[in-house]
C-alpha cells in the first residue's frame, strides 16, 4: 500500500484491522506510512474512531485496539502512590516484575480537575520505551504537578497478583492506600 495514498472511510477500515490484527501498539508514524498520510491525519482518524465507540488507546508505544473481551478477564485496582519523579522506573520495574500493567496515572489538578494519562505497561521493555518518550521529549510527569501524589489503574490476572504487587509497593514506600 505504500505510495498510493488511502481516503476516508478506506483509510479508517485500514488503520482498524491493523490495529485489531497486530494486537500490540502501533505508532502513528507507522499507520502514516502504511496510509500514506500525515501523521497528523492519523491522530484525526483515530479520534473519529473513538468517537464511533472503537476500543482505541494510545499508549507511550502507539495505539493499541483493546476490546472489553480482553479488559473483561483483567482485574483492576486503584492504588495512591507518592514519590519524586526520579523514582517512577522504580516503581513502575517493581509493578510490571510482579505480573502487573500498569493501565494509567491519574492526577488531581487544582484548576482541570482529574486528569489521566494511558500509560499501558506490562513489561521492562515497555516501561524503558515510556521513560524513554518522557527523557526524549523532556516531557514532566503528571505527579510532579501533585507533589509526588498520584494513582495508578492497575490489572493482572487474579486478586494474588494484585495483593503482592500492592504489598510491594507498601514495601518499598510507594503505597499510600488502595481502594476498589
Amino acid at each position: 500500500m505504500a505510495g498510493k495514498k488511502i481516503h476516508g472511510d478506506e483509510r479508517r477500515q485500514v488503520i482498524l484491522d491493523h490495529l485489531i490484527t497486530k494486537q500490540a501498539p502501533i505508532t502513528g508514524g507507522e499507520l502514516a506510512k502504511t496510509a500514506n498520510v500525515s501523521r497528523q491525519v492519523i491522530v484525526s482518524d483515530i479520534t473519529l474512531l473513538k468517537a464511533k465507540g472503537e476500543p482505541i488507546i494510545a499508549t507511550s508505544q502507539g495505539y493499541l485496539y483493546m476490546p472489553s473481551s480482553n479488559r473483561d478477564s483483567m482485574i483492576e485496582r486503584i492504588v495512591a502512590c507518592q514519590h519524586p519523579p526520579e523514582r517512577a522506573e522504580e516503581e513502575l520495574f517493581l509493578l510490571v516484575d510482579h505480573g502487573v500493567t500498569v493501565k494509567d496515572v491519574k492526577i488531581e489538578h487544582g484548576v482541570y480537575g482529574d486528569l489521566t494519562a494511558s500509560i499501558m505497561v506490562s513489561n521492562r521493555k515497555e516501561v524503558e520505551q515510556f521513560l524513554t518518550k518522557i527523557q526524549e521529549t523532556q516531557a514532566a510527569y503528571l505527579s510532579e504537578l501533585t507533589d509526588g501524589v498520584h494513582l495508578h489503574t492497575l490489572m493482572a490476572q487474579d486478586e494474588a497478583t494484585l495483593k503482592k504487587a500492592e504489598h510491594a509497593l507498601e514495601e518499598a514506600g510507594f503505597l499510600m492506600k488502595s481502594y476498589s
